[in-house]
């Protein structure tokens, strides 16, 4: 049975004002289209034979794009960019698109980056807001990190963040960040409405573990497998030219494994990928410092990769939180170094392991083409869409288009891998690793 979600996206009210965007209505003349707002996309795409649907109006997704007619007059447009959270490839690609759309698509004249993440609106750290122009911007996004500065927190001050936002007649905030940044953006709306602002929130999903729901694509995603696999052949190339070797990588991925698994197939050097979705056991004869010896013994080297938040059972729970309320994580990659070499000394067995945590190095780079494309067109999409007067969204891709998504959809839950999904297999099948590395059957 389908599951069914309601798509319905928010609006502040009728679009009255002419777009100065100049496109075209007909088809065929070679001049792009408007997109009509009766114009949607279905979320779930697969079917049966013989299988009949029909679909109400909010469980279609609404495409993204220029409308001909805006709900804000451009010319009483304040606009502002916030980065939250943190660093991810692309972000300076982001603001840059926004800035040029705002400024040479719609005239708007007035845009003001928040530095620091949503600290930049609280009145303790007097961050004055920047200026921002296409001068200013022009070439940021050969630059890795965010012009804007980023920083965690501060996003449930809700009350300062909208008298801010009234004292400076600010009436369009783009937030660029993850799941918390979303979340705080929706209570930020919710306070807006409630004392009669009309403020377009519009989000841009900033998350390069790629696990917000309903976002085919975060940006910085490509970016930071590709960079991640650098740092993996390094692994491999360490671990292949020793005897014993074994390369230990450890990639981000706190709740979510994907970095981890396309980092392994787009490398296939990876002999075992551990993820927080799929547990494991260290010890017994299926636990995984089994694995590695028995890998050893076959072929003299071994490759693993593990995901910052896998394996989370074997280590002293956490109890602390960040400022963005994520539960501080221990460190996995420490963990498994010590527990593996300690496994092997007591075999008397002489390894060679080498391990490599490229976080931040993967976090701070520039994005690599294929990203920067697609900040760019995220940027725009969420201008046309703040411009439309449309509010509480994300722009997203899905079914490689893209539309329109609530907040509330994208922050109901983690974006996870199944275990039993063909992306897991595809990894199983490249790695030659157990399925379950569990010692129940």
């Amino acid at each position: 049975m389908r599951q069914e979600f309601d798509f319905t996206v928010t609006r502040l009210g009728e679009c009255r004002y002419k777009s100065p965007v100049m496109l075209s209505k007909r088809i065929g003349d070679l001049v792009a289209n408007y997109v009509r707002d009766d114009e949607y996309l279905i979320f779930d795409t697969t079917i049966h034979p013989g299988e009949t649907i029909t679909f109400k109006k909010e469980q279609l997704i609404e495409k993204a794009g220029p409308r001909e007619h805006i709900y804000f007059d451009p010319t009483a447009v304040h606009a502002a960019i916030v980065t939250c959270g943190g660093l991810c490839p692309g972000l300076n690609d982001v603001i840059r698109s926004i800035v040029m759309s705002l400024w040479y698509q719609y005239g708007v004249r007035r845009i003001s980056g928040v530095r620091y993440g949503y600290r930049g609106f609280m009145p303790e750290y007097s961050d004055p807001f920047m200026e921002l122009t296409p001068e200013k911007v022009s070439y940021i996004h050969r630059m890795g990190g965010t012009i804007l500065g980023s920083s965690r927190g501060h996003g449930q001050r809700t009350g300062e963040i909208v008298d801010s936002l009234e004292r400076n007649g600010i009436n369009m905030l783009f937030t660029i960040g993850g799941d918390g940044t979303q979340k705080g953006s929706l209570s930020i709306a919710e306070e807006a409405r409630r004392r009669g602002l009309e403020i377009s929130i519009m989000g841009i999903p900033k998350t390069i573990d790629n696990d917000l729901s309903f976002i085919q694509k975060s940006f910085g995603f490509e970016t930071a497998v590709s960079e991640a696999v650098k740092a993996v052949h390094g692994a491999h190339v360490e671990a292949y030219d020793a005897p014993n070797g074994v390369g230990l990588v450890k990639l981000m991925g706190r709740e979510s494994g994907f970095i981890s698994a396309y980092t392994a197939l787009a490398s296939n050097d990876v002999n075992f990928v551990l993820i927080p979705e799929v547990p494991f056991d260290l010890e017994g004869e299926k636990g995984l410092l089994n694995q590695i010896r028995n890998r050893l013994e076959r072929r003299s080297h071994a490759l693993i990769v593990v995901a910052e938040g896998a394996g989370q059972d074997h280590l002293k729970a956490a109890t602390q939180k960040d400022a963005s309320g994520n539960i501080k994580l221990g460190d996995i990659g420490v963990f498994l170094k010590d527990r593996i070499k300690g496994y092997f000394d007591t075999l008397g067995w002489d390894i060679n392991l080498k391990y490599i945590d490229p976080s931040y190095i993967i976090r701070s780079t520039p994005a690599n083409p294929i990203d920067s494309v697609y900040c760019t067109r995220l940027g725009t999409n969420a201008v046309h869409a703040a411009m439309a007067g449309r509010s509480e969204m994300l722009i997203s891709l899905v079914n490689n288009n893209f539309v329109h998504i609530p907040i509330t959809l994208a922050v109901a839950e983690r974006n996870r891998i199944d275990p039993e999904s063909p992306l897991w297999r595809d990894v199983i099948e490249t790695t030659g690793q157990p399925p379950l590395m569990k010692n129940v059957s």
